[in-house]
């Protein structure tokens, strides 16, 4: 007669080998029932698999599966082949006849252990069998790499039975100080777990032959003195070692485990979060315990030593499931413990909804039924949850926010724990701010960014028939929205339904469908355009596009770019979506035909064709961000929040797509030269200036590595002030080839080069066009009366040289050694046969001959009161002061100048030598600096001459 008592066992009073025996014979009836149960959900070849993997192990048979060599360990502990497995046997192998070994031979193979949902009310037909092949500690490393093939052959042999299978290698000894080389189950996130992997042992593995746990015939209220105890029963053999193995006990987890296992889930539930609820509800429930933590597997084993052995109670997720509900009850959480009720119903997956039950109904549906009853579900609630695999976009919006909250709740409590028990080490917390990152870019929502509500929720959101309607935004009135409905609606039907989703912008609704797998290839769209000009052929090819920049499933992100901020990956570039730039035309039915094909200035009224920009960008953490650009200089914005965006490394895939009405794939080359070109200067980091024209506007792109900035001018006057800006130092500038036609400037600015001024003019009649790029490349521009080219250019030839000449002579005698003086090159712009500048021409250095005099005028410029400046000037070494002349000093000088020529004609004169070291200080200076207060000087002076 089986006893029905609780065992409690004393070691001070000393121990009844019959009890040790009956505590042993109870694990092993659980055992027994649990084994009958994964055997009734496998079919009869996985049967098979499982009965015969004890032979396999046991014996070397050269045509048995996972044969490998004479020398393979072989030989399993207290095992002998029953009938029915000998007989299974030489139904594969004919020839196939077991000799039993005589003596004592050695059998290195102690146990083998079935880990996995195999055996609970979560087994199901894909269910794989994980095993633990337990052996001894003095195989040598040929013997295990022998023994290492003959489980990957048994692998192989069990998939061809319909099983997939997994062994796992367990020397008992290194196992319990912690020592393992590889995961240890199919489900296992590696070492950092030894506790919680044997807690999950030692309630769910079935033993299937071999020796048994040591640690089953320890109670409970001993497992603080877990090695005591054993010692005591192996030394005096109250219990034979051959028939035992000790795979450590569970009298203390450490904290960290709880992170690590923790952080483990978290990162599988982002993709599978029903699956990983109980599992990180149960690491809350242990975390919230410590230190005195009552793991499951102590339950299990004190439930056994009560002789409580029914197994529906004793079922690992029934376990699971009865401590989280105590612990949320205890706290008053029924919203969680909802969501833990849903995780396992749809974890176990067996649909109770009428129609939907097995004929003869096994004891899983039978245990979930009365779960269910328990909980006071009702057939509404069955069926929605039976119907999970046709759950679209309400359902799963709804059930996100559930599973998202579960999931930073537990993301929070791991990291308090973390810094209350002080047990995230140095890679713990680098897993926790990945872990956080992770779920940042997985769940947060944020401006521009595509939210995915469907991380593991349902199989499949795509709609067969969907209706897309732009209507008018009754609440901001002349504004529009975008709606999608579900079904094939009228404009007018649509009003009467709630969409399944609006928003502002077209792309970014497409968008968000696209991510989230609303629309497939298989959905048929139906159009209502409203007031945008959006053709079916152009939504189909903007959901074309999107295909290829967000190519879905996305791939993994590594932990190493989370350790970086994201920076975009692929960028696709929707010119004008909806929108018609030649609209008006089409509307007059005018065909335009013109030699002006720039999309930025097209035809004789220079029309800009890029009205719109939508810029969708997936970046390194999977983040899908939508961007639009529609206010006056959208292209010129977008281009700059692009280089902006642009990473040190590796750079983006660009993208850029125009379907609109007219010019479409004219205005998509167009764009993406621009920003080809913009991002391989900006790439160059030479400080580039891009100068681009948009219809009559000029806009310059200063490329700066991410302090990329655009400044716009309106008219030409606007840009030379722009231009004549001085430079801190050397800047390139770029010029588009469609900007400034028919303008001096398109020949001169390309030409800009450091370590020199270049001077340019061009004659027009009585007058001359003077231009000069500095040595910093900034411009100056005057227009002068013109003589000749000796009064033209020998004025300027010779005050350069007095400024480069004074210059020099300011510099440390240390300093640049090898620095060159800078060179002055003159050019002269040549019209074409039609009048406009089309060519310039290399010009000598004017002669400046030392023999001929010259009336020299120079000027000191420096500091006075606050906000003014005092000017001295020296006529021929003659001084002229304000503090002499006041307001009068430049009709003083004219009078000085008139008196002393000879010739009676009026002419400009010209200032010839300039100190502003008074002002400015020592420093270099750029050249356009002296050039502007030269220029205001002398048209003060000539002013004053005209009045003389």
């Amino acid at each position: 007669m089986p006893h029905t008592h609780e065992i409690r066992p004393v070691l001070d009073e000393g121990i009844d080998r019959k009890v040790l025996s009956q505590l042993r014979t109870r694990f092993l009836t659980v055992n027994q029932g649990r084994l009958a149960r994964a055997m009734e959900g496998l079919s009869a070849r996985q049967q098979l698999v499982l009965n015969l993997l004890p032979l396999f192990f046991h014996v070397n048979h050269p045509l048995l599966p996972g044969y490998v060599s004479g020398a393979t360990p072989a030989g399993l502990s207290n095992y002998e082949p029953d009938p029915q497995a000998l007989a299974e046997a030489q139904r594969l192998t004919r020839s196939f006849s077991y000799k039993p070994r005589h003596g004592n031979p050695p059998r290195p193979i102690h146990g083998l252990f079935l880990m996995g949902s195999l055996g609970t009310l979560a087994q199901a037909d894909q269910s794989d069998m994980d095993v633990w092949v337990c052996h001894a500690a003095d195989l040598s490393e040929t013997e295990l790499a022998e023994l290492q093939k003959k489980c990957q052959l048994l692998e192989a042999w069990a998939a061809s039975q319909g099983a997939e299978a997994h062994f796992f290698l367990i020397e008992p000894s290194r196992f319990v100080r912690g020592e393992r080389d590889t995961q240890l189950s199919s489900d296992d996130c590696g070492t950092t777990q030894h506790y919680l992997l044997l807690d999950e042992f030692y309630r769910t593995a079935i033993w299937l032959a071999g020796r048994t746990p040591l640690w089953w015939l320890v109670p409970v209220y001993e497992e603080s003195r877990y090695e005591r105890y054993i010692h005591i029963l192996l030394s005096k053999r109250f219990v034979p070692a051959e028939e035992n193995l000790d795979l450590g006990h569970l009298a203390r987890i450490p904290p960290g485990e709880f992170i690590g296992a923790g952080l483990w889930q978290l990162f599988k539930g982002i993709e599978s979060p029903y699956k990983s609820v109980l599992k990180l509800l149960l690491i809350e429930v242990y975390a919230s315990e410590h230190p005195r933590v009552q793991c499951l597997s102590l339950r299990f084993k004190q439930a056994v030593f009560a002789n409580r052995l029914d197994l529906d109670e004793l079922d690992p997720y029934i376990v699971v499931y009865r401590r989280i509900e105590e612990y949320l009850k205890a706290r008053g959480e029924p919203e969680r413990l909802e969501l833990v009720r849903r995780s396992l119903y749809l974890k176990v997956n067996r649909k109770l909804t009428h129609g939907n039950g097995a004929r003869s109904p096994n004891w899983q549906r039978a245990l979930l039924e009365r779960l269910a009853s328990e909980w006071g579900w009702d057939q509404r609630q069955l069926a929605l949850l039976d119907s999970r695999s046709q759950w679209k976009v309400r359902q799963v919006s709804s059930e996100r926010r559930a599973l998202v909250n579960e999931l930073n709740y537990s993301y929070r409590f791991l990291t308090q724990f973390a810094r209350t028990e002080q047990a995230a080490s140095l890679i713990n917390k680098r897993d926790l701010n990945v872990l956080g990152r992770r779920l940042y870019a997985a769940f947060e929502r944020k401006a521009r960014k595509i939210e995915f509500i469907n991380p593991g929720i349902a199989p499949d959101l795509a709609e067969d028939t969907l209706t897309l309607v732009q209507s008018p935004n009754k609440k901001e009135p002349g504004q529009t929205y975008w709606g999608l409905y579900n079904g094939n609606l009228t404009a007018l039907e649509s009003e009467h339904f709630a969409p399944i989703k609006r928003s502002r912008e077209l792309l970014e609704l497409l968008t968000w469908c696209h991510r989230n797998g609303v629309i497939d290839s298989s959905t048929r769209l139906a159009l209502h355009p409203g007031s945008s000009d959006l053709s079916e052929f152009e939504l189909f090819n903007l959901l074309g596009s999107l295909q290829q920049t967000v190519a879905l499933p996305l791939a993994t992100v590594e932990d190493d770019q989370l350790l970086h901020a994201s920076v975009p990956g692929e960028v696709l570039i929707l010119v004008n979506v909806g929108v018609d730039p030649l609209k008006h035309h089409r509307d007059l039915n005018i065909l335009m035909t013109t030699e002006r094909t720039d999309s930025l200035s097209y035809a004789g009224v220079r029309e800009n064709l890029v009205l719109t920009l939508d810029q969708v960008t997936l970046n390194s953490w999977n983040e899908v961000m939508v961007e639009r650009y529609d206010a006056e200089h959208a292209l010129l914005d977008c281009l700059r929040d692009y280089l902006n965006s642009l990473p040190a490394g590796p750079q983006p895939r660009l993208r850029v797509r125009c379907f609109c009405h007219n010019r479409a794939q004219f205005i998509a080359r167009r764009v993406e030269e621009l920003f080809e070109t913009a991002q391989h200067l900006l790439l160059s980091q030479l400080n580039y200036r891009y100068l681009i024209q948009v219809q009559q506007h000029y806009h310059v792109l200063e490329l700066v590595a991410g302090q990329v900035r655009h400044k716009a001018m309106a008219h030409p006057a606007a840009l030379l002030e722009y231009l004549g800006q001085e430079q801190a130092c050397y800047s390139p500038l770029h010029l588009d080839p469609m900007a400034l036609e028919d303008h001096d400037l398109a020949l001169i600015l390309p030409m800009g080069q450091p370590g020199c001024i270049q001077v340019f003019y061009r004659i027009v009649d009585e007058q001359a066009e003077l231009y000069l790029l500095d040595e910093h490349n900034a411009l100056w521009q005057q227009t002068l009366p013109y003589h000749d080219e000796q009064s033209l250019l020998v004025p300027l030839q010779r005050f350069l040289q007095s400024i480069l000449y004074r210059r020099d002579a300011l510099l440390p005698m240390s300093s640049s050694p090898g620095e060159k003086p800078l060179d002055t090159l003159y050019f002269q712009i040549l019209p074409s046969g039609s009048g406009r500048a089309r060519r310039v021409e290399p010009r000598p250095a004017p002669p400046t001959p030392v023999d001929k005099a010259f009336y020299d005028v120079q000027a000191i410029i420096g500091k006075a009161a606050p906000g003014q400046v005092q000017v001295s000037l020296y006529c021929n070494q003659r001084e002229f002061s304000e503090l002499e002349h006041g307001d009068q000093l430049f009709g003083a000088v004219a009078q000085d100048i008139v008196a002393q020529r000879r010739e009676p004609q009026r002419y400009r004169c010209y200032i010839t030598d300039l100190d502003l070291s008074g002002l400015l200080g020592d420093g270099q200076s750029p050249s356009i600096l002296y050039l502007r207060y030269k220029a205001s000087l002398e048209r003060a002076l000539n002013d004053a001459l005209e009045q003389v």
